[in-house]
């Protein structure tokens, strides 16, 4: 590609020729294939589309109407421009300079070393980076938007310049350019390939494959932790484990993952399986497998999630193990729903429960995070039109909408390694997890947007009603446990600390390091990260940056420090006990059925 590369590629052009007639071709094809699709395609919405001119007329408004601010900020991306310009002309004089911009830490994109070396490339990378830098300074300095208006205006705008960026193309990505050179363009027909398979597996969507659809098997590769499915319902599906220890403590742990992805996050691969060192620390471990809806569940609410799922483990737990005091745990929407089934129990009078476990939960939804853009009155209704036709909101576009969160991560090197490389994408557990996504009942997922995010009435006393009975926070009495993420922009770490203050029990709030999956299936044997920690007991402080600044952080997984906790609140030792019982026989072998359902 260059003498500063080192390279000096051979190119055979009729080979070269030959890829690119080939590329041709199989483009009309895809064009052809795209079009004769669109009627049936779920192309963005005629109220999405709306509702962005409505942005973005609103921010062009106010951009005009300061048109001094405009100009200096248009100056100083020239002047800008030129340093860079005469940066550009000493390197090519082969003299030294220093870069007007350079990428910002953490950013993948441009770790090539011809993005450096090379000062063609050099310079389309500083120009872009010069000009997204001013873009999103222009956004973020107009004056006269709402804070929530402009965070949404620079999300779409951040889209924008994502997708524009010299990486994605062909012509300005000196790694695919090497690439094309050096396999006479096979890679381009590779990834055209791959683009048309991911077109037909998505019926004119495009599916952008992380890893291979076939790379794992549930079952087989993971969520092998042994164990027995012994209960189910239109919702669930429970599975209790066979225990590895001699003995286990007296109270078995409930554990109610997120429905909006599988639970097999807690049991990917035995070195990383939640569920598998709970059994190994000698914990009767009860997990609920939450179904996949279809529009024939469309009805099911939120109370139904409750009542259904653990509300009913509860029941089947005690009925199988003859205890009736159990350690509950939550992750994420599961831990919202947890604490809601919490005091519900408070106000009914049902003691069972005896901790409580938190995996990075939203409880007070002032600030909840990134998601918040997706959610206002106006988007919500189009939301609500679109799932009441359907019957559920499709897992697909939940997880499109979390992949836009970090789309160069979790998009456009996706793209860039499918397409333009056209390489197959790594074998990773995390990203097949993340593509096995799932459907939300109607009713349930209006309920709650609506009450949670939108007027966060979860953290109001009597807010909510489940089942006929107003419900309140500050009545869940039990020890628990809060974990969070310094990095989770789903649940933000200070807006889990307000969450964790509305309950009235001593709550060990702990901050682990990463985000909100990393940093929560993070176990002792990878050695990762660490975590912070606070020996203060009783009441949080109100503040969280006063909790931070008294708290200790400590290397590694913060797992022992839950267990050592756990452990404490697990009672005496009893026998271990086998799966089910007379009353609850063993319906099939874990993972059971409903984990594998799947609904394009």
């Amino acid at each position: 590609m260059s003498e500063a590369s080192g390279r000096s590629p051979q190119v055979d052009p009729e080979k070269l020729s030959q890829s690119m007639l080939e590329v041709a071709g199989k483009s009309q094809k895809l064009v052809q294939d795209f079009l004769s699709r669109q009627e049936s395609a779920e192309l963005i919405s005629h109220d999405d589309s709306r509702h962005m001119l409505q942005l973005f007329q609103d921010f062009y408004a106010r951009l005009m109407s300061d048109p001094v601010s405009l100009v200096q900020a248009q100056m100083q991306f020239w002047q800008n421009y030129m340093a860079l310009m005469h940066s550009t002309s000493m390197r090519m004089m082969g003299m030294d300079s220093e870069p007007a911009i350079a990428p910002k830490p953490g950013d993948k994109r441009f770790k090539d070393a011809q993005w450096e070396e090379n000062p063609l490339f050099d310079f389309i990378k500083q120009s872009y980076l010069l000009t997204a830098d001013h873009v999103h300074n222009t956004v973020a300095n107009v004056e006269g938007m709402d804070d929530k208006t402009k965070r949404k205006v620079d999300f779409y705008t951040r889209q924008f310049v994502n997708a524009m960026s010299p990486t994605n193309f062909v012509a300005t990505n000196p790694e695919v350019l090497q690439k094309t050179i050096d396999t006479g363009g096979q890679n381009l027909i590779n990834g055209l390939n791959k683009l048309l398979e991911d077109l037909e597996r998505g019926n004119g969507e495009l599916k952008i494959r992380m890893t291979h659809p076939e790379a794992f098997e549930v079952g087989k590769d993971m969520a092998v932790t042994p164990g027995k499915v012994v209960y189910q319902n239109d919702l669930i599906q429970l599975i209790q484990y066979t225990p590895t220890t001699e003995q286990v403590h007296k109270r078995p742990v409930i554990i109610t993952p997120p429905w909006i992805n599988k639970y097999y996050i807690l049991d990917l691969r035995p070195d990383n399986s939640v569920v598998k060192h709970l059994v190994d620390q000698g914990h009767t471990v009860f997990m609920t497998s939450w179904r996949n809806p279809t529009p024939e569940l469309a009805d099911k609410t939120f109370d139904d999630y409750m009542l259904e799922g653990p509300l009913s483990a509860m029941d089947v737990a005690e009925e199988i193990t003859g205890e009736s005091e159990f350690n509950m745990v939550g992750y994420c929407l599961g831990g919202t729903l947890l604490a809601s089934t919490l005091a519900y129990c408070a106000e009914k009078g049902d003691k069972r429960p005896q901790s409580a476990t938190f995996f990075v939960t939203l409880l007070d939804f002032e600030s909840p995070g990134d998601l918040e853009l997706f959610i206002d009155e106006e988007q919500l209704e189009v939301l609500e039109k679109q799932m009441n036709e359907r019957g559920v909101l499709k897992g697909s576009q939940m997880a499109t909408a979390m992949n836009m969160l970090r789309d160069n991560d979790l998009i456009w090197s996706f793209f860039v390694n499918n397409y333009l490389h056209g390489e197959d994408p790594f074998p990773f557990d995390l990203l097949y997890w993340n593509q096995d996504s799932t459907n939300m009942p109607a009713r349930m997922h209006s309920f709650y947007l609506r009450n949670m995010y939108l007027k966060n009435k979860l953290r109001e006393p009597g807010g909510i009603s489940l089942n006929g009975v107003p419900i309140d926070l500050s009545k869940v009495e039990v020890p628990a446990y809060y974990i969070s993420t310094k990095e989770d922009h789903i649940a933000p770490w200070r807006a889990t600390y307000e969450g964790a203050k509305l309950l009235s029990s001593n709550v060990k709030f702990t901050l682990g390091m990463s985000g909100h999956i990393a940093g929560v299936v993070n176990p002792p044997s990878k050695n990762k990260y660490g975590y912070w920690t606070n020996t203060r007991t009783g009441k949080l402080p109100a503040d969280p940056d006063d909790w931070w600044e008294k708290a200790a952080f400590r290397e590694g997984s913060w797992w022992p420090d839950w267990h050592k906790w756990l452990g404490q609140k697990g009672g005496a030792k009893v026998d271990a006990r086998t799966p089910g019982s007379k009353k609850h026989p063993p319906i099939e072998d874990a993972p059971g059925s409903y984990v594998r359902e799947r609904h394009d």
